[in-house]
C-alpha cells in the first residue's frame, strides 16, 4: 500500500524519486494511494502529470510488460485521459471484480460528465459483468455504498443509450448488490425500447433472487414467448418448477425443450431426473446415471440425482449407484 502522504499532495517528482525514477513503480505507488483514499484528487493529478510527461505509448508498453493488477486502475485513468471511455470502464470493472473491497468507482473521473456522456451502454454492461467475475458477496450495506457510483452511472448511461440487451446485462450488478428496484428499473427502461428475451430473463433472475418463484416463473414464460425455440429457457423454467415441488410440470416443460434440442444432454438428464422423481422409473434413473458424466456442472448434476433418488419405490442398489456418482 502506498504512503498516505501521496494522497495528501506529494509531487510527481517526489514520487518518481521515491521509486528510483521508475514509471511503473510510480504508478504502483499512486494506485496504492488511490486504494487508501479513492476520492482524493491528488493521486490522479500526479498520474495525469506522469501521463503527460511520458510518451503514452511507451508508458502503456511498460505497464503491459509489468502485467500487474496493481497498475490497472491507473491504466483505466490513462484510457479516460485518452478519451477511450469504453476500455477505461472495462479496465475499472476488471479490477473491481478482483478487489471490490475498494471503492474504485469513487474515482473523480468515473463520475465526470465527459465519461458518462461518452461511454457506451455495451461497454458499461461488460464492465458490470467483470465486477461479478469472481463471485464475491456484494449484497451488503458496505458493498452497496462502494458501488453507489456504479449505480449512478447505470442510471445515466441507460437513459442516454437504452440498448435493451446491454441494460439486461447491466441489471445483474444491482441484483447482485441487493438493489432489486434498480435492476427492475433497468428492465423497464429496456422494455420501453424493445421487449427482448434477455430482459425477461433478467426479470426472472431478479424475482428469483428475491425468493418470489411465481413471478420468476411468469418472467421465464414471457421469455419463452419472445424466443420459443430457446431450449435453455425450457430448462430454466423446468428447474424452477422442480424447486417449487411441481415435478409433473417440470417433466412436461423439459419435454417441450427436447422438441427443440432432442440431443442436448442436460435436457435429457433433467427429463430423466424429473420423471424418476414423479413415477419412480428405474429405467429413467438408469438413463440419468449414464448421462451424469456428461454434465459439466457438478452441483446441478448432484441436484438432479437428489431429486431422482427421492422418487417412489426405486431399487436400492440403483439409488446407491446414483449417490456414488455424487461423491466422484
Amino acid at each position: 500500500m502506498a504512503d498516505q502522504s501521496v494522497a495528501a499532495g506529494v509531487s510527481l517528482a517526489g514520487v518518481m524519486a521515491h521509486c528510483g525514477g521508475s514509471p511503473v513503480g510510480a504508478v504502483e505507488l499512486l494506485v496504492g494511494a488511490i486504494a487508501s483514499a479513492p476520492t482524493a484528487p491528488e493521486p490522479y493529478a500526479a498520474l495525469a502529470a506522469l501521463w503527460q510527461g511520458l510518451r503514452p505509448d511507451g508508458l502503456r508498453e511498460s505497464l503491459a510488460e509489468d502485467g500487474s493488477l496493481s497498475t490497472v486502475p491507473a491504466q483505466a485513468y490513462f484510457l479516460f485521459l485518452e478519451g477511450d471511455m469504453d476500455n477505461a470502464v472495462m479496465a475499472l470493472g476488471s479490477v473491481t471484480g478482483v478487489r471490490p473491497d475498494v471503492a474504485w468507482g469513487a474515482a473523480p473521473w468515473f463520475g465526470d460528465a465527459r465519461f458518462l456522456g461518452a461511454v457506451s451502454a455495451a461497454a458499461l454492461a461488460e464492465a458490470c459483468l467483470r465486477t461479478l467475475d469472481y463471485g464475491r458477496d456484494l449484497d451488503t450495506d458496505a458493498m452497496r455504498e462502494r458501488f453507489a457510483p456504479w449505480f449512478h452511472a447505470l442510471d445515466v448511461v441507460s437513459e442516454r443509450d437504452p440498448a435493451p440487451e446491454s441494460l439486461a446485462a447491466m441489471a445483474r450488478l444491482p441484483r447482485a448488490c441487493g438493489r432489486y428496484e434498480l435492476s427492475f428499473a433497468l428492465c423497464d427502461r429496456a422494455d420501453a425500447v424493445d421487449p427482448v428475451m434477455w430482459t425477461a430473463l433478467a426479470r426472472a433472475a431478479t424475482w428469483r433472487a428475491m425468493g418470489n418463484l411465481d413471478q420468476a416463473a411468469a418472467s421465464f414464460e414471457r421469455a419463452l414467448l419472445l424466443e420459443p425455440g430457446n431450449w435453455s429457457l425450457y430448462l430454466d423454467l423446468a428447474d424452477l418448477r422442480a424447486e417449487q415441488g411441481d415435478f409433473a410440470a417440470a417433466a412436461s416443460i423439459v419435454e417441450q425443450g427436447l422438441q427443440h434440442e432432442p440431443r442436448e444432454a442436460t435436457l435429457r438428464a433433467a427429463s430423466a431426473a424429473y420423471r424418476t422423481r414423479l413415477v419412480g422409473s428405474a429405467d429413467d434413473l438408469t438413463a440419468l446415471i449414464a448421462l451424469a458424466p456428461s454434465l459439466a456442472d457438478t452441483a446441478y448434476r448432484n441436484l438432479l440425482i437428489d431429486y431422482a433418488c427421492a422418487g417412489p419405490q426405486l431399487p436400492p442398489g440403483l439409488v446407491a449407484e446414483a449417490h456414488r456418482i455424487q461423491e466422484s
